[in-house]
């Protein structure tokens, strides 16, 4: 039996645990995928674990913390909660390539779980495109646009987001599959379009919309805040150093998102280039293959990495969790003492 290829949420590797099913390609596998077979599954459990411990301490930060959030942490909690879903996805596909692309959890998990991948990927790049567009306007245009900075915006942005990331995973939901696979003796999760056309199309779809669209508004937004904290007449303004502290830690998320996701994005651009025969050579295949499965994994990091950011360039965060930590110290023994005084109340009445 051949050896099978790590899965990937990507345009085209993502269609299947079996080397070039979908693509038509002829090229001979040259890679050998033995060192990724071997250790991807430690890899992902690592980052799934971290990714989840870490995200759930943002979450219970920004919840727990008496006061209301401001509407970049809106942005940052959802981005948190999008990060949380996709990492606690990434352990069934750690079995999965444990058990050498051998699908065991049926095809409701095959469906729910790639849409958790792909639609939370989505949703990501979504969240920092509005965290840029309010650092936009929070530094460059806080006299004339300040109004639309309000909390009930910011969440109707967020649940928009959310619907469309659904609606951008919906093909996962509508074509994933559970079938058994006699070539490699394997039940496999994949992605089965009904022709290629179809699937160059979809594909080009989602480049556009998931990727070179927000790029092109988070490039624009930087750039401006950029030259808005260059400019020293901005303080004609009276920015806060609260805004201040806030832009330099979203400027960091930024940073952080697009070293780990823009490769990934533009091998996928190439891989569709390729599957569209615009690209014809076996070399140029097998190595978009193997820069798929790096670029991809790179790609997962981010959600390990964003909650360390917060914590390591986050003042106001740091702030957050000493505030938190303070206030469950204060309730703690209040509780105790309260509890200690029910009891004894209630001793000397049974007596």
């Amino acid at each position: 039996m051949s050896t099978l290829q790590p899965i990937t949420i990507s345009t085209n590797l993502s269609t299947t645990a079996i080397p070039n099913i979908n693509n038509g390609s002829e090229c001979p596998d040259s890679i050998s995928w033995d060192i990724f077979n071997s250790s991807l599954h430690i890899y992902i459990f690592i980052i799934s674990a971290l990714g989840i411990l870490l995200n759930i301490f943002v979450l219970l930060v920004f919840c727990l913390h008496k006061k209301p959030c401001t509407i970049a942490e809106i942005y940052l909690s959802n981005l948190a909660a999008s990060d949380l879903i996709l990492v606690s996805c990434l352990p069934f596909w750690a079995v999965n390539i444990y058990n050498n692309f051998q699908w065991p959890f049926g095809l409701f998990l095959c469906k729910v779980v790639n849409l958790g991948i792909k639609m939370n990927a989505y949703c990501s790049i979504y969240f920092v495109v509005l965290v840029s567009i309010d650092r936009y306007i929070a530094l460059v245009h806080a006299m004339s646009h300040g109004r639309m900075r309000r909390p009930k915006y910011a969440k109707i942005s967020c649940l928009l987001v959310w619907l469309f990331g659904l609606v951008l995973g919906s093909p996962v939901v509508i074509f994933r599959k559970v079938e058994y696979i006699a070539d490699y003796d394997v039940t496999a999760c994949f992605i089965d379009y009904p022709d290629i056309k179809f699937e160059l199309f979809c594909d080009i779809m989602l480049t556009i919309l998931s990727f070179i669209i927000p790029i092109s508004i988070i490039a624009y937004c930087t750039l401006k805040i950029i030259q808005a904290l260059r400019n020293k007449s901005m303080d004609r303004f009276h920015t806060e150093g609260t805004e201040k502290k806030a832009t330099t830690l979203i400027l960091a998320v930024l940073a952080a998102f697009l070293i780990c996701w823009v490769p990934f994005h533009l091998i996928s651009i190439l891989d569709v280039l390729y599957r569209a025969k615009v690209i014809l050579d076996c070399f140029t295949s097998n190595v978009l293959e193997f820069c798929n499965q790096i670029f991809t994994y790179l790609a997962f990091f981010n959600s390990v990495l964003n909650p360390v950011l917060y914590v390591l360039v986050g003042k106001n965060f740091r702030k957050k969790v000493s505030e938190v930590f303070h206030q469950w110290a204060i309730v703690r023994p209040v509780t105790s003492d309260s509890t200690r005084s029910h009891l004894s109340s209630t001793l000397k009445t049974t007596v």
